[in-house]
């Protein structure tokens, strides 16, 4: 494995741990020349998996796209990077246990406001914001009832 810092490829692994629910190997290096450290994970390689998209198009599956969304829509909130990364590993996980080879974004948008609606409110209505491109007022506010019904029924619970 490359430094990131001097590019000598010789480097000792210090620490080895599950990641993202045991999905992936997080394992701590150390350099051998320089002696920074640095992470590295290791996961199972994939079949390649596509997406298809509304207009038909087909794109190879992203764990970047889904972060970078859920990135903007949880900016200062209480979401930690951990949290994050858990939500995608978990809608990973479910679309290559339920899809072989192609899944429709409609799917994904979906799976990720609903792990979202879970997470945080607010990072939910703001992912949805963009997701589903509110026409008119009416589906916001229908939007916020939903969210409203849900937070009461688990102060109910």
């Amino acid at each position: 494995m490359r430094c990131p810092k001097c590019h000598t490829t010789k480097s000792s692994v210090v620490d080895s741990r599950q990641a993202e629910e045991g999905t992936t190997i997080r394992r701590r290096r150390e350099c051998d020349h320089c002696q920074n450290r640095f992470t590295t994970f290791e996961r199972v390689e994939e079949l390649p998996l596509l997406v298809v998209k509304k207009d038909g198009t087909r794109e190879a599956f992203s764990r970047d796209k889904i972060l970078h969304g859920i990135i903007m829509s949880a900016q200062k909130r209480p979401v930690s990077s951990e949290d994050i990364e858990n939500v995608i590993s978990r809608i990973e996980q479910a679309i290559r246990s339920n899809y072989e080879n192609e899944v429709p974004s409609t799917v994904i948008g979906n799976m990720v406001m609903d792990e979202l609606a879970e997470l945080d409110e607010i990072t939910y209505v703001r992912f949805a914001s963009v997701y589903r491109s509110f026409k008119d007022v009416d589906e916001i506010e229908e939007l916020l009832q939903q969210i409203t019904n849900r937070v009461r029924g688990k102060k109910g619970s």
